[in-house]
């Protein structure tokens, strides 16, 4: 019986992969003119029906000479959709003459190329058919949404009345970080005389994630005054938006806190013990803390939630930027006012957003070079 080196089988597997043809570009390459070919028709009738709405009597010589720039940069695309053919002409006379390592090589920025011409064509492509989408119908939509008149007209109230929705939210979230620490506490109680807590716990985030915010809110501006509950009943509406807010919100926070608090690492809490601290001085001192920095970036991220949740609050009289939107927009029969507070939302949002995504980075960063 015949034994095969497995050091000389590996050495021929690596030659023989190494001598095979290189993958074909020209698929790659059709694709990358084709996807270009239609970026570049669907940007030409976007910009004309955008043209024609912006300026419906015709554009002078400065504004054509914008419409084709901007056409132009649609094309962009397509230089290393070209490349790509070029690569793909020197790989295949690569290929004839034997050289098969340089023809992988180039076969390789090829393919590259290609991917990188269809990659911001696709980007293109959609922006070209977001323009298209709001400037078809003679500008119909554009001047629904996007009307200039009608934002510079509302901005300054509703801009105004956004700071309701900045109050309530950060009274919201001040609360929210107290009363949804409490509960994780209060689910990770230990032994039989923790049960109760535990169960009241489950109760109330199970609860509360099932409901709908706004019927919360609901039910909180309008019922505890129907039924005339002390001291609720007499708080100003934006003090029970803070409150229903909280309700619904301490229910996430605090699924969020015992994730935190269940990924410390059990032998934390037994060199707590074993140093003579009991059950709430391990906590307070030892495992919380650490809990909480692992726990920054999702709370975050609720708290981001939070914040768009407080454009519902206009369901118990508030008067709210939403609220002062609908209101402007209702005077005029357009939506532009409203346009106006997303916009600002997206402004304020976007960079929450952001500096979370950073602060997970940071996060990963630090575990990789602690593992390591």
């Amino acid at each position: 019986m015949s034994t095969t080196n497995p050091t000389t089988a590996g050495d021929s597997l690596q030659k023989s992969s190494l001598h095979a043809p290189p993958p074909t570009v020209t698929p790659f390459t059709i694709a990358a003119v084709a996807v270009v070919a239609l970026t570049a028709a669907v940007s030409y009738y976007a910009l004309i029906w955008l043209f024609a709405y912006i300026y419906p009597n015709g554009a002078s010589g400065l504004f054509t000479a914008l419409f084709v720039a901007l056409w132009l940069a649609a094309l962009i695309p397509l230089i290393p959709a070209v490349q790509a053919m070029g690569r793909s002409q020197k790989a295949n006379a690569l290929l004839r003459s034997h050289d098969v390592v340089g023809a992988r090589h180039h076969a390789a920025l090829g393919r590259e190329a290609a991917l990188t011409s269809m990659g911001y064509s696709a980007a293109i492509l959609v922006l070209a058919t977001l323009v298209a989408f709001v400037s078809t119908k003679d500008g119909a939509i554009a001047s629904t949404f996007l009307r200039p008149a009608f934002i510079a007209q509302a901005f300054s109230d509703v801009l105004a009345a956004f700071w309701v929705n900045v109050r309530v939210a950060l009274g919201a979230e001040v609360l929210v970080l107290v009363l949804g620490l409490g509960i994780a506490i209060m689910r990770m109680l230990p032994g039989r005389a923790g049960r109760p807590l535990r169960v009241l716990a489950i109760l109330y985030t199970d609860i509360f994630r099932a409901i709908p915010g706004i019927i919360v809110l609901y039910l909180v501006g309008f019922g505890l005054s129907l039924a005339e509950v002390p001291f609720f009943k007499d708080l100003p509406p934006i003090w029970l938006a803070i409150f229903a807010l909280t309700l619904t919100y301490s229910a996430y926070v605090a699924e969020v806190y015992r994730a935190g608090l269940d990924s410390i690492h059990r032998s934390q809490w037994a060199a707590a013990r074993s140093l003579g601290l009991s059950y709430p001085q391990a906590l307070r001192t030892v495992i919380i803390p650490q809990a909480v920095r692992r726990v920054i970036p999702p709370l975050l991220n609720d708290f981001i939630g939070l914040q768009k949740d407080t454009a519902l609050i206009g369901v118990m009289g508030v008067i709210d930027a939403f609220t002062q939107s609908r209101l402007i927009g209702s005077a005029v029969f357009n939506l532009s006012p409203v346009t106006v507070v997303a916009i600002i939302f997206v402004v304020v949002t976007i960079p929450q957003s952001r500096f979370v995504d950073r602060m997970l980075e940071k996060d990963q960063a630090r575990q990789r070079s602690g593992s390591s």
